[in-house]
């Protein structure tokens, strides 16, 4: 059986994700958790203790004088992203799928593991609760079974989050090949009529020029109408809001506001709006468009 060994004591969402990753490669394997050298010599993968990063002999630590590279972006690479940097594209089915996983899930643990900040407090004492906060949470005791026990527990939530941002980013490329295929077919690029839903609509058409608004079915049978955010500026901005006379209306005061027969709501934030058919969300589209 596949030997895996990391260090003992503590832990971190670091090695629990490393280690989750190689279950996910390998299947079922032995996890060892040591710090004695004798232990990693007989280690298929050795992953967060070591001193050592060499891929061919499954040695995946990045706590060495130098540690073991970065990425372009300047994010140095904890054992998480070692292992991911040679296995994800294969777990994940391709490229771009390992990238996205790697952009959204492993880099932002990398950087946390080597106590680099990806993102400002806005309020001071204030800031996001994290996936490492949630497994640091099990260490109730530094018992030795106790840690073993958690520790098998963290990999085991690590490993069932991967599957789930796995399938994410293969639908996620999947919908992107479908938005962009549509957004070139489109006369006016402002507007992007889509007639299934699909994923991540609104982040793929803030990566293009023009796109302003998009349209899309709801699993209910409405209509949506969003708006595209400005990836220039930061979260909740968008190109274009909607207009500020439709904010929080709904039904019939919007539709006396609009025209539009089957107008249903905008929300307050001017970022959406719904109508009952596509004509109806196409109709307040091109209102917004012309405001």
């Amino acid at each position: 059986m596949t030997k895996i060994v990391t260090h003992d004591s503590g832990f971190h969402s670091d090695d629990a994700f490393a280690v989750a990753t190689l279950l996910l490669l390998v299947g079922e394997a032995e996890i060892v958790r040591s710090r004695d050298p004798k232990d990693w010599a007989t280690a298929d993968y050795v992953v967060d203790v070591g001193m050592e990063y060499d891929v061919s002999k499954g040695r995946f630590d990045h706590h060495q004088p130098g540690g073991a590279g970065e990425r372009e972006n300047g994010i140095p690479y904890a054992s998480f992203g070692l292992v991911w940097k040679s296995y994800g594209e294969k777990l994940s089915g391709g490229h771009k799928e390992a990238q996205i996983i790697d952009r959204k899930l492993v880099e932002p643990i990398d950087a946390h593991d080597n106590g680099i900040a990806v993102s400002e407090p806005k309020f001071v004492g204030v800031r996001e609760y994290t996936i490492g906060d949630y497994l640091v949470s099990f260490l109730e005791s530094r018992e030795p079974e106790h840690l073993y026990k958690v520790f098998l527990n963290a990999v085991d939530i690590a490993k069932d989050l991967l599957q789930r941002e796995i399938y994410l980013a293969k639908k996620y490329v999947a919908s992107e090949e479908k938005i962009l295929k549509i957004y070139d077919a489109s006369e006016d690029k402002r507007l992007v009529v889509l007639t299934e839903e699909l994923t991540n609509v609104r982040d793929v058409l803030s990566r293009t020029s023009d796109a302003l608004y998009a349209i899309h079915p709801r699993p209910d049978g409405d209509w949506t109408l969003t708006t595209v955010p400005d990836r220039e500026k930061s979260y909740g901005h968008v190109r274009q809001v909607l207009p500020l006379a439709w904010a929080g209306k709904e039904k019939e005061e919007l539709q006396s506001i609009t025209g539009v027969k089957d107008a249903l709501f905008a929300h307050r934030g001017r970022f959406m709006a719904s109508a009952r058919t596509k004509e109806g969300a196409i109709a307040l589209a091109k209102i917004a468009l012309d405001s």
